[in-house]
């Protein structure tokens, strides 16, 4: 794969890409189906990605007809980067083995290694015979619907099919590699303002939360709604309070530090709320919620915006459903997309029912809502969140950082780009929208760091 790497920067054509020959084995971040039993018994949070993801060679599999092979340049970590990589809940050889019994080319799925990553910036390099759109040599960002059109339900929203899956999570091959097959409804054009690992981070979490906030499909932001983000710094939050400002609405970022309430004044959010100061406990133990904190709670969001939100962006589950729940106004709406905290949730079904709020659900994007995030990105209204970047070789300790919540924004993987800042083909529109909004994640970790070593070599001194 070097050599499509070595020709990629030297700026080589889509035939001349077509013309070399695609190698019968790339190198990957995989886990292993005879290790998926090794943190059985260990609490969740000792289970550590990095002794679970392995680097190496594995073969090259077949191209479908409507796939694509790419070079991938750059990759993420997301948290179901961490779920494979811990076997939890549970393991997901599970969902490759039922890839593999629907066809002939699901049957390449269901291996003994599953290849991780539901995020990659690459290059087309082979189209399968039934590809329309997109030829060797496309610069592409991959967003992780990975879905057919045979289901009737999918015609209507693509999430909706039976066979929808999370590609890298419920399938193989994932970004994580120098080499990745995927669905040619997968791709979308790489904003060429950005680098390879600032494009690489943002189709997972920017589509979900665009679904959540903005598409048809959930809560349906209008022009001046107030919005309570839960982990505003974080993969989804980050992107959910640029899409309210970008919306004409008001955030309300929830966040676990000073720190991270000082980058949320810098992308722009007047009003934060910093829970770690506050000191909230909304569970007394693990079986009791406390509505008095949940009060307290509310009580601060109304001292920042004078109301009760009109929507609450709840993604931590388990921890805060109960006060998200009590706190959205009447007739408001709590959107939920996940449950980093636990999935088995409580919350008191009589502020839900008595005023008129709704719980809506909300999964990953389909192409229109993926395509229209991406479109945002590309004209400069919606920043990468890229924090800091790790190489391939580096997968377990960057999903052992998101395991452990020791990072902001993303994290990105370099793959086959050797290093930082390689692929901006459009420096005149990188400059106009503005070098310090498109890094400020970066730099506000950098300094984050720097700051941390200075105190270590002051202390050691």
């Amino acid at each position: 794969m070097k050599q499509f790497a070595d020709a990629i920067v030297a700026g080589a054509s889509g035939p001349e890409l077509e013309a070399m020959p695609i190698p019968e084995s790339f190198r990957a971040a995989y886990v292993r189906r005879d290790e998926q039993t090794m943190f059985e018994g260990s609490a969740s949070a000792d289970k550590d990605p990095r002794e679970a993801v392995h680097i190496g060679e594995v073969a090259t599999p077949e191209l479908a007809p409507d796939e694509v092979y790419v070079a991938v340049m750059a990759s993420a970590i997301n948290f179901n980067t961490v779920w494979t990589s811990i076997f939890e809940p549970m393991p997901t050889f599970g969902f490759l083995d039922r890839l593999g019994r629907e066809s002939r080319w699901g049957a390449r799925h269901a291996l003994d290694y599953h290849v991780l990553g539901s995020d990659a910036s690459a290059v087309v390099l082979r189209c399968g015979s039934a590809v329309r759109n997109w030829r060797p040599g496309d610069r592409v960002v991959i967003h992780c619907n990975y879905v057919d059109d045979q289901d009737p339900a999918a015609h209507e929203d693509s999430m909706k099919a039976s066979n929808q899956r999370i590609w890298g999570f419920e399938s193989n091959f994932g970004g994580l590699a120098d080499l990745s097959i995927v669905k040619a409804n997968q791709l979308m054009p790489k904003p060429a303002h950005l680098s390879w690992e600032e494009s690489a981070v943002n189709a997972l979490c920017a589509a979900t939360s665009y679904r959540m906030l903005v598409g048809d499909n959930a809560a349906r932001m209008k022009q001046g709604d107030s919005v309570l983000i839960w982990g505003a710094t974080g993969g989804l939050g980050g992107y959910a309070c640029q899409l309210v400002l970008n919306g004409g609405g008001v955030p309300i970022g929830v966040v676990s530090s000073a720190d991270k309430a000082e980058l949320l004044g810098q992308l722009g959010v007047e009003h934060t709320i910093d829970r770690g100061a506050e000191g909230y406990r909304f569970w007394s133990d693990p079986h009791t919620q406390d509505e008095r904190e949940w009060r307290r709670f509310g009580k601060k969001v109304r001292s920042l915006i004078g109301d009760d939100p009109d929507i609450v962006f709840e993604h931590p589950g388990r921890s805060t459903m109960g006060a998200s729940v009590f706190v959205t106004k009447r007739g408001g709406k709590i959107v939920t997309c996940a449950a980093t905290s636990g999935y088995m949730i409580e919350y008191d079904n009589r502020h839900l029912w008595m005023r008129l709020k709704q719980i809506l659900s909300s999964h990953f994007a389909n192409y229109a809502e993926a395509w229209a995030m991406n479109r945002l990105i590309d004209q400069g209204r919606i920043q990468p969140i890229l924090s800091k970047t790790f190489t391939l070789d580096e997968t377990g300790l960057a999903a052992w950082q998101v395991h452990h919540n020791l990072h902001e924004g993303k994290l990105g993987v370099l793959c086959l780009a050797d290093e930082p800042g390689q692929g901006i083909t459009d420096h005149e529109k990188r400059e106009r929208i503005g070098e310090d909004r498109i890094t400020l994640f970066a730099r506000h970790a950098a300094s984050l760091e720097a700051a941390s070593s200075d105190i270590g070599n002051a202390a050691a001194g």
